[in-house]
């Protein structure tokens, strides 16, 4: 069991570390940078962050993170993964690159780049379970992926509301695992963060 103030991680390959670090520091954990082994065998829990999955894959393999990555996932670390990070952890994609591989974990099949380019980003307010307060979280999605299909164990934490994208399920969580399609890191709402710090306390 993690003490009162947990060590997180963010993976540091790609993607807004700083960003994620503040966030977690203002939630009341302690964070720090996880690119080796050595460094990630140190953290109560981990974020990774958006970028580009099949570059942030190839990273992960170049900094002989992945395979220690997998180990942690089977060992039961919690880890919260955004965007890319909701593709790494996926057990299956749809609309993968040849030879992509991701972390697994989650029991879900996402999609990637399902909301459309980079043009197609968007805001959205959405009722997501289990946040404090009864505002809706401003989400902000770029180049986003959504999930398709969920096992039973699967907790469905987020849908979009309206739009073209109505009934599309945005986050989830399973286990120690979580996972959100928007970039909770970008909005000056820390509830998402919050959620996953008492996951890691919990585990």
């Amino acid at each position: 069991m993690p003490t009162t103030r947990p060590r997180i991680g963010v993976l540091a390959l790609q993607g807004d570390v700083r960003e994620h670090r503040a966030m977690l520091e203002h939630v009341g954990a302690s964070s720090s940078a996880v690119r080796r082994p050595s460094e990630l065998e140190a953290v109560d829990g981990l974020v990774i962050p958006g970028g580009e999955s099949t570059t942030m894959y190839k990273l992960a393999r170049a900094f002989e993170v992945f395979d220690p990555l997998r180990q942690a996932i089977g060992d039961g670390l919690p880890i919260f993964g955004t965007c890319a990070g909701m593709i790494m952890l996926a057990d299956r994609l749809e609309a993968a690159i040849d030879g992509q591989e991701t972390l697994g974990g989650l029991d879900i099949v996402v999609r990637r780049n399902a909301f459309g380019r980079q043009v197609d980003s968007f805001e959205a307010e959405l009722e997501v379970s289990g946040i404090d307060g009864a505002d809706p979280y401003h989400a902000v999605f770029i180049r986003a992926p959504w999930v398709e299909k969920v096992g039973d164990d699967v907790e469905i934490l987020a849908r979009v509301a309206s739009g073209p994208a109505a009934g599309r399920i945005v986050a989830v969580r399973q286990g120690p695992l979580m996972a959100t399609s928007f970039h909770p890191e970008m909005t000056g709402d820390h509830r998402i963060h919050g959620i996953f710090l008492d996951l890691v306390r919990q585990h």
